[in-house]
């Protein structure tokens, strides 16, 4: 497979105004150590995490980097000590590649991120073309022969290995109830992968009846907490509580009058978490001093106020973090390659690149439920074969 070199792509890039995204014609990435790939993009997505950039309160000291932390493409490119992929292999871009640093620590996460500037690394974003890939043995996923689609290998990059992870974070066992706030695409995932993992029940918990409505599809219990309080809701039904929570929003959480409150579902947790149960956080917190390249950022407090007594009371366990997808992937793309995780169930909307600034509005205010991003010359890449896309 022979791929045309341009010097310039198409990407969708941050410039530091809040509620604002551009896109336009950025350096092509190209090969800077042996160990790296360059990756043609076939799909790409806009996340949850994305948001808090878009709002203006997460991001590097400076502006002007390329979006995008979710994608699979097609290595176009190698360099001469990339042992384990070829041209053309199909690929998943996890949201944090390897550093090619030896890491005594394998429970400490990563802090090398696409798509949110230097301070978190030096790879670009992946809402793009092309995106550069370094310790490409070690940062790629491949995707297994003879499977046609992207979308649900797609969310290996992020969102499906944070959901899942998420429930490792509460201490999840076959048989628990679990209650996941928010049913945003990583809080859907979370829920679905509660139900694969043979949870008794499932409470999804959100406002958005669209969001609501896809959880109940997929057998999730939907929770509207405008209606009366979740964990009133919830206690009425789980009366010693669920053994298992999930914190799926994170920092940017609202209350019941939709305003900020960013510790509303540590509250809430701490009140429908049974004792000797666990709460997991993957939700992002994240709290940073206000620059460039995320003027509102001062606006979110780092501290917050912590039920603690309710917690040490209970013996409630907690664990949160950022997660490397990397870690839990054999694990996925085995089920999403048996046929028995689908979590392409959460797409709402596929488009090109230059639309991408409107969906993010529109994403933004809960009119999409997941955006994917699909490239032009995708379908010419059928033909060429032996990377094949749908």
């Amino acid at each position: 497979m022979t791929v045309e070199k341009q010097d310039t792509m198409r990407a969708v890039v941050w410039e530091g105004k809040p509620f604002h995204m551009t896109v336009k014609d950025v350096p092509r990435p190209r090969l800077v150590e042996k160990e790296d790939v360059i990756v043609r993009i076939t799909t790409s997505a806009i996340c949850g995490s994305d948001l808090h950039i878009y709002h203006g309160i997460l991001g590097s000291n400076k502006p002007g980097w390329i979006m995008g932390h979710e994608a699979v493409g097609i290595v176009v490119e190698k360099g001469k000590d990339v042992k384990h992929l070829k041209i053309g292999d199909r690929v998943i871009v996890p949201d944090s590649p390897d550093d090619g640093v030896l890491n005594i620590e394998p429970r400490v996460p990563p802090f090398i991120f696409y798509g949110a500037g230097d301070d978190f690394g030096h790879d670009g974003g992946c809402q793009a073309e092309f995106v550069r890939v370094p310790e490409a043995d070690n940062s790629c996923i491949p995707i297994p022969e003879g499977q046609s689609s992207d979308i649900d290998f797609l969310f290996l990059s992020d969102i499906f290995a944070t959901g899942w992870t998420g429930l490792d974070f509460s201490g999840f066992q076959p048989g628990d109830t679990v209650a996941v706030f928010g049913a945003g695409p990583m809080g859907l995932l979370c829920a679905y992968s509660a139900l694969l993992r043979g949870a008794s029940k499932v409470y999804s918990i959100d406002h958005v009846e669209a969001r609501l409505e896809k959880a109940a599809s997929i057998g999730a219990i939907p929770i509207n907490f405008t209606n009366h309080p979740a964990s009133e809701q919830i206690s009425l039904l789980e009366p010693n509580g669920v053994i298992r929570s999930v914190d799926c929003c994170g920092y940017e959480c609202i209350n019941a009058d939709l305003k900020p409150q960013h510790n509303f579902i540590i509250e809430e947790a701490s009140k429908i978490t049974a004792a000797g149960g666990g709460f997991g956080i993957p939700g992002v917190y994240m709290a940073q001093a206000s620059t460039q390249g995320a003027p509102l950022a001062g606006k979110v407090n780092p501290d917050i106020t912590f039920p603690i007594s309710a917690f040490w009371t209970k013996g409630i366990r907690i664990q949160g973090g950022a997660v490397d997808p990397k870690m839990v992937a054999p694990m996925l793309v085995e089920l999403v390659k048996s046929g028995r995780a689908k979590p392409g169930f959460i797409v709402s909307a596929e488009v090109g690149i230059e639309e991408a600034p409107r969906m993010y509005e529109k994403f933004d205010k809960h009119l999409e439920t997941k955006v994917i991003i699909r490239f032009p010359w995708e379908e010419e890449e059928l033909k060429l074969g032996p990377a094949k896309t749908k």
